[in-house]
């Protein structure tokens, strides 16, 4: 859990860019988009196999 603690002469703003940047860091958000519906093993697996083939194609490129 992301936990940020103002100090006394510290304004909102930066500890909110503090927050926002632990956020980002910890991957709290993306491991929440890819959670928000549930996945069975089939579409997990489509969809990496779609991933890679991306991949290829932009190495080949």
């Amino acid at each position: 859990m992301t936990q940020v603690t103002i100090g006394e002469n510290e304004g909102i703003e930066s500890a909110l860019r503090r927050f926002k940047r632990q956020v980002s860091k910890a991957g709290i958000l993306r491991d929440l988009r890819n959670h928000r519906h549930f996945e069975t093993n089939l579409e997990k697996r489509k969809r990496k196999a779609v991933a890679v083939r991306r991949n290829r194609r932009k190495s080949m490129a």
